[in-house]
Protein backbone atom coordinates (compact mmCIF):
# COMPACT_ATOMS: atom_id res chain seq x y z
CA UNK A 1 0.00 0.00 0.00
CA UNK A 2 1.45 3.37 -1.00
CA UNK A 3 1.84 6.02 1.69
CA UNK A 4 2.50 9.75 1.29
CA UNK A 5 5.03 9.55 4.16
CA UNK A 6 8.72 8.94 3.55
CA UNK A 7 11.61 9.23 6.03
CA UNK A 8 15.09 9.75 4.63
CA UNK A 9 18.48 11.08 5.71
CA UNK A 10 18.69 14.77 6.51
CA UNK A 11 21.26 16.63 4.41
CA UNK A 12 22.78 20.10 4.46
CA UNK A 13 20.38 21.05 1.66
CA UNK A 14 17.52 20.46 4.15
CA UNK A 15 18.87 22.71 6.90
CA UNK A 16 16.94 25.80 5.82
CA UNK A 17 13.70 23.85 6.31
CA UNK A 18 14.97 22.28 9.54
CA UNK A 19 15.84 25.64 11.06
CA UNK A 20 12.54 27.14 9.90
CA UNK A 21 10.48 24.42 11.58
CA UNK A 22 12.64 24.86 14.69
CA UNK A 23 11.84 28.58 14.61
CA UNK A 24 8.11 27.91 14.23
CA UNK A 25 8.24 25.69 17.31
CA UNK A 26 9.96 28.45 19.31
CA UNK A 27 13.00 26.34 20.15
CA UNK A 28 16.37 27.87 20.98
CA UNK A 29 18.78 25.97 18.71
CA UNK A 30 20.69 27.68 15.91
CA UNK A 31 21.84 26.83 12.40
CA UNK A 32 25.23 26.01 13.94
CA UNK A 33 23.54 23.36 16.10
CA UNK A 34 22.04 21.72 13.01
CA UNK A 35 25.49 21.71 11.42
CA UNK A 36 26.86 20.03 14.54
CA UNK A 37 24.12 17.37 14.51
CA UNK A 38 25.10 16.46 10.95
CA UNK A 39 28.82 16.54 11.76
CA UNK A 40 28.23 14.24 14.74
CA UNK A 41 25.85 11.77 13.07
CA UNK A 42 25.79 12.22 9.28
CA UNK A 43 23.73 9.02 8.94
CA UNK A 44 21.66 9.57 12.08
CA UNK A 45 19.66 12.71 11.26
CA UNK A 46 16.36 12.36 9.45
CA UNK A 47 13.80 14.26 7.41
CA UNK A 48 10.17 13.23 6.99
CA UNK A 49 8.50 14.05 3.69
CA UNK A 50 4.75 14.12 3.03
CA UNK A 51 3.86 13.81 -0.64
CA UNK A 52 7.44 14.74 -1.45
CA UNK A 53 7.46 17.92 0.66
CA UNK A 54 9.55 18.32 3.84
CA UNK A 55 7.37 17.86 6.90
CA UNK A 56 9.47 17.03 9.96
CA UNK A 57 12.88 16.31 11.46
CA UNK A 58 14.61 14.14 14.06
CA UNK A 59 18.22 13.70 15.17
CA UNK A 60 20.14 11.03 17.01
CA UNK A 61 23.38 11.28 18.96
CA UNK A 62 25.21 8.03 19.69
CA UNK A 63 27.45 8.03 22.75
CA UNK A 64 28.31 4.35 22.36
CA UNK A 65 26.54 1.00 22.50
CA UNK A 66 25.31 1.83 26.01
CA UNK A 67 23.47 5.05 25.12
CA UNK A 68 22.08 7.19 22.31
CA UNK A 69 19.91 10.30 22.36
CA UNK A 70 16.92 11.35 20.26
CA UNK A 71 16.29 15.05 19.73
CA UNK A 72 14.90 17.72 17.44
CA UNK A 73 11.67 15.80 16.76
CA UNK A 74 9.77 18.55 14.99
CA UNK A 75 6.78 18.52 12.65
CA UNK A 76 5.75 21.50 10.56
CA UNK A 77 2.43 22.96 11.81
CA UNK A 78 0.81 22.31 8.43
CA UNK A 79 1.67 18.60 8.62
CA UNK A 80 0.62 17.72 12.14
CA UNK A 81 -1.86 15.01 13.19
CA UNK A 82 -0.67 12.64 10.45
CA UNK A 83 1.53 10.38 12.59
CA UNK A 84 4.73 11.99 11.31
CA UNK A 85 6.26 12.51 14.75
CA UNK A 86 5.71 8.92 15.81
CA UNK A 87 7.03 7.69 12.45
CA UNK A 88 10.22 9.70 12.94
CA UNK A 89 10.65 8.32 16.46
CA UNK A 90 10.16 4.74 15.30
CA UNK A 91 12.64 5.28 12.48
CA UNK A 92 15.23 6.62 14.96
CA UNK A 93 14.66 3.67 17.30
CA UNK A 94 14.98 1.14 14.48
CA UNK A 95 18.21 2.70 13.24
CA UNK A 96 19.70 2.79 16.72
CA UNK A 97 18.79 -0.86 17.38
CA UNK A 98 20.52 -1.84 14.13
CA UNK A 99 23.62 -0.06 15.40
CA UNK A 100 23.55 -2.14 18.57
CA UNK A 101 22.55 0.66 20.95
CA UNK A 102 21.07 -0.81 24.13
CA UNK A 103 19.55 2.29 25.70
CA UNK A 104 17.91 5.36 24.17
CA UNK A 105 17.05 8.54 26.06
CA UNK A 106 15.26 11.82 25.47
CA UNK A 107 13.85 14.75 27.45
CA UNK A 108 10.08 14.86 27.09
CA UNK A 109 7.57 17.66 27.47
CA UNK A 110 4.31 16.79 29.26
CA UNK A 111 2.58 16.88 25.85
CA UNK A 112 5.01 14.43 24.26
CA UNK A 113 5.36 12.06 27.20
CA UNK A 114 2.31 9.84 26.40
CA UNK A 115 3.66 9.20 22.90
CA UNK A 116 7.07 8.21 24.25
CA UNK A 117 5.44 5.94 26.83
CA UNK A 118 3.52 4.21 24.03
CA UNK A 119 6.87 3.47 22.37
CA UNK A 120 8.29 1.86 25.50
CA UNK A 121 10.01 4.80 27.20
CA UNK A 122 10.06 4.96 31.00
CA UNK A 123 10.55 7.91 33.35
CA UNK A 124 14.06 8.36 34.76
CA UNK A 125 13.95 11.72 36.56
CA UNK A 126 12.23 15.10 36.27
CA UNK A 127 13.87 18.37 35.34
CA UNK A 128 12.76 21.87 34.47
CA UNK A 129 13.75 24.72 32.21
CA UNK A 130 14.40 27.91 34.15
CA UNK A 131 14.28 31.18 32.21
CA UNK A 132 14.64 34.90 32.74
CA UNK A 133 17.15 37.69 32.50
CA UNK A 134 20.71 36.98 33.53
CA UNK A 135 21.49 39.04 36.65
CA UNK A 136 23.87 41.98 36.52
CA UNK A 137 27.35 41.05 37.71
CA UNK A 138 27.98 41.80 41.37
CA UNK A 139 31.26 43.49 42.22
CA UNK A 140 33.33 41.03 44.20
CA UNK A 141 36.84 39.72 44.51
CA UNK A 142 37.56 37.31 41.68
CA UNK A 143 37.75 33.66 42.70
CA UNK A 144 41.20 32.29 41.79
CA UNK A 145 39.71 28.80 41.53
CA UNK A 146 37.82 29.86 38.39
CA UNK A 147 39.67 30.20 35.10
CA UNK A 148 38.98 29.81 31.37
CA UNK A 149 39.03 26.30 29.86
CA UNK A 150 42.40 25.38 28.39
CA UNK A 151 42.89 22.52 25.87
CA UNK A 152 45.12 20.74 28.37
CA UNK A 153 42.09 20.45 30.69
CA UNK A 154 40.23 18.14 28.30
CA UNK A 155 41.17 14.74 29.87
CA UNK A 156 40.21 15.91 33.38
CA UNK A 157 36.98 17.46 32.11
CA UNK A 158 36.07 14.25 30.31
CA UNK A 159 36.49 12.18 33.48
CA UNK A 160 34.42 14.66 35.47
CA UNK A 161 31.71 14.82 32.81
CA UNK A 162 31.50 11.05 32.47
CA UNK A 163 30.95 10.67 36.23
CA UNK A 164 28.09 13.18 36.06
CA UNK A 165 26.44 12.18 32.77
CA UNK A 166 27.11 8.44 32.97
CA UNK A 167 29.07 7.98 29.73
CA UNK A 168 31.76 9.80 27.76
CA UNK A 169 30.67 12.84 25.74
CA UNK A 170 34.20 13.57 24.51
CA UNK A 171 33.24 13.98 20.85
CA UNK A 172 30.23 16.21 21.59
CA UNK A 173 32.09 18.48 24.01
CA UNK A 174 34.88 18.89 21.48
CA UNK A 175 32.41 19.99 18.80
CA UNK A 176 30.53 22.29 21.19
CA UNK A 177 33.59 24.22 22.37
CA UNK A 178 33.87 26.42 19.24
CA UNK A 179 30.20 27.40 19.69
CA UNK A 180 30.59 28.61 23.25
CA UNK A 181 30.40 32.18 24.42
CA UNK A 182 32.50 31.13 27.41
CA UNK A 183 33.91 27.93 28.92
CA UNK A 184 35.25 27.90 32.48
CA UNK A 185 36.98 25.51 34.86
CA UNK A 186 36.78 25.29 38.66
CA UNK A 187 39.91 24.04 40.42
CA UNK A 188 39.22 23.14 44.04
CA UNK A 189 42.99 23.15 44.49
CA UNK A 190 45.80 23.77 42.02
CA UNK A 191 45.78 21.04 39.38
CA UNK A 192 42.53 19.43 40.59
CA UNK A 193 39.54 20.20 38.36
CA UNK A 194 36.25 19.70 40.19
CA UNK A 195 33.88 21.45 37.79
CA UNK A 196 33.48 22.82 34.29
CA UNK A 197 30.80 24.73 32.44
CA UNK A 198 29.81 26.34 29.15
CA UNK A 199 27.61 29.22 28.01
CA UNK A 200 26.51 29.50 24.41
CA UNK A 201 24.28 31.77 22.38
CA UNK A 202 20.91 30.47 21.18
CA UNK A 203 18.38 31.83 18.73
CA UNK A 204 16.12 33.10 21.54
CA UNK A 205 18.30 33.16 24.65
CA UNK A 206 21.74 32.35 25.96
CA UNK A 207 21.94 28.74 27.10
CA UNK A 208 23.73 27.86 30.33
CA UNK A 209 25.14 24.37 30.11
CA UNK A 210 26.48 21.87 30.38
CA UNK A 211 27.79 22.48 33.89
CA UNK A 212 29.08 19.46 35.82
CA UNK A 213 30.69 19.70 39.24
CA UNK A 214 31.56 17.64 42.29
CA UNK A 215 30.18 20.19 44.77
CA UNK A 216 27.57 22.91 45.05
CA UNK A 217 30.34 25.44 45.62
CA UNK A 218 31.93 24.55 42.27
CA UNK A 219 28.66 24.24 40.36
CA UNK A 220 27.14 27.51 41.57
CA UNK A 221 30.47 29.30 41.24
CA UNK A 222 30.66 28.24 37.60
CA UNK A 223 27.04 29.20 36.90
CA UNK A 224 27.56 32.65 38.42
CA UNK A 225 30.76 33.25 36.45
CA UNK A 226 29.24 32.09 33.16
CA UNK A 227 26.09 34.18 33.54
CA UNK A 228 28.26 37.23 34.19
CA UNK A 229 29.12 36.96 30.49
CA UNK A 230 25.58 37.90 29.40
CA UNK A 231 24.23 40.40 31.98
CA UNK A 232 20.62 41.42 31.48
CA UNK A 233 20.17 39.04 28.54
CA UNK A 234 17.54 36.27 28.33
CA UNK A 235 18.90 32.94 29.50
CA UNK A 236 17.68 29.32 29.58
CA UNK A 237 18.95 26.92 32.21
CA UNK A 238 17.82 23.25 32.34
CA UNK A 239 18.22 21.81 35.86
CA UNK A 240 17.51 18.30 37.23
CA UNK A 241 14.99 18.35 40.07
CA UNK A 242 17.50 16.42 42.20
CA UNK A 243 20.00 19.30 42.07
CA UNK A 244 18.55 21.37 44.88
CA UNK A 245 21.44 23.88 45.18
CA UNK A 246 21.13 24.83 41.50
CA UNK A 247 17.36 25.21 41.76
CA UNK A 248 17.65 27.36 44.89
CA UNK A 249 20.24 29.65 43.31
CA UNK A 250 18.26 29.98 40.06
CA UNK A 251 15.29 31.18 42.11
CA UNK A 252 17.41 33.63 44.10
CA UNK A 253 18.68 35.36 40.95
CA UNK A 254 15.14 35.83 39.64
CA UNK A 255 14.74 33.00 37.14
CA UNK A 256 11.47 31.07 37.00
CA UNK A 257 10.35 27.69 35.72
CA UNK A 258 9.30 27.98 32.10
CA UNK A 259 8.32 24.34 31.60
CA UNK A 260 8.74 20.94 33.25
CA UNK A 261 10.44 18.08 31.41
CA UNK A 262 10.96 14.38 32.06
CA UNK A 263 14.11 12.47 31.23
CA UNK A 264 13.03 9.13 29.79
CA UNK A 265 14.77 5.99 28.63
CA UNK A 266 13.99 2.90 26.56
CA UNK A 267 15.93 -0.32 26.95
CA UNK A 268 18.37 -1.09 29.74
CA UNK A 269 19.52 2.06 31.54
CA UNK A 270 23.27 1.38 31.43
CA UNK A 271 24.33 5.02 31.90
CA UNK A 272 22.19 6.55 34.65
CA UNK A 273 24.68 9.26 35.60
CA UNK A 274 24.22 11.44 38.68
CA UNK A 275 21.79 14.36 38.33
CA UNK A 276 23.11 15.88 41.57
CA UNK A 277 26.41 16.54 39.76
CA UNK A 278 24.66 17.98 36.72
CA UNK A 279 24.19 21.65 37.57
CA UNK A 280 23.08 22.45 34.01
CA UNK A 281 22.23 20.10 31.18
CA UNK A 282 23.75 20.24 27.71
CA UNK A 283 20.32 20.60 26.09
CA UNK A 284 17.18 18.48 25.63
CA UNK A 285 18.39 17.53 22.16
CA UNK A 286 21.62 15.89 23.37
CA UNK A 287 21.26 15.40 27.13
Amino acid sequence: MNTPLRVRALTRADLAFADRVRELAGWNQTRADWERFLATEPDGCFLAEWNGQPAGTATTTVYGSALAWIGMVLVHPDARRRGIGSALLRHCMDCLRKRGVRSVKLDATPLGRPLYQSLGFEDEWPLARWAGASPPPTPSRSDPRLRPWDPKDTPSVQRLDEAAFGISRQRILHLMLPQTQAAWIFESEPGRISGYGMLRAGSRAFYLGPVAAESAEAGIGLAERLLAGCPGQPVYWDIPEANEPAIAWAGRIGLAVQRPLMRMFAGVNLAPGDPRRQFALAGPEIG
